[in-house]
């Protein structure tokens, strides 16, 4: 009796360890770099891999778009759109892609094309969700409009990546 509820533990301790296996074999997979963006209110960049190093900047952003460019472990070595890099904990980043207006002020269209009609005004710094890329154009949302602006007036997107 004793030998069999041990065996069923050990079994389920198996299962759930291929199963975390299989996540991290998953994650390890990702190609890098790639953009995700952040989970929390508040994260902590580090200098190095590990709670143990200290921190270096605090974001106060969700949703704000990084760059994984490395990964250690749990750990994650970020970009942001300003070029400053570190190290956040995996569970404080999301695969929710978002993109960043950079620049001057710019005109959110109607259509993928500049001369469609204007829909709204994007201040530098806005955070609008990724919803599609064609060709040089990329279809963004931000409080509850969708829009379009081209590629080089958003950062957070690759050149030449496909966005569905």
């Amino acid at each position: 009796m004793w030998n069999k509820a041990l065996s069923r533990v050990f079994a389920a301790m198996l299962i759930v360890a291929g199963a975390m296996s299989a996540v991290h074999a998953a994650e390890r997979a990702e190609p890098l770099p790639r953009f995700v963006s952040l989970r929390a209110d508040v994260v902590n960049l580090r200098t190095g891999p590990g709670a143990r190093y200290p921190v270096e900047w605090v974001y106060h952003r969700k949703g704000l778009p990084v760059e994984i460019i490395a990964q250690y472990d749990e750990w994650r070595r970020i970009r942001d759109w300003q070029g400053t890099e570190g190290w956040v904990h995996q569970r404080l980043v999301t695969g929710t892609r978002t993109v960043i207006v950079k620049g001057p002020q710019r005109i959110l269209h109607a259509e993928a094309d500049a001369a469609s009609p204007p829909l709204a005004k994007l201040d530098p710094g806005v955070i609008a969700h990724l919803l599609e890329c064609r060709d040089q154009w990329c279809r963004l949302e931000t409080q509850s409009i969708r829009g379009w602006l081209t590629r080089d007036e958003i950062w957070g997107v690759y050149p030449d990546e496909v966005v569905r």
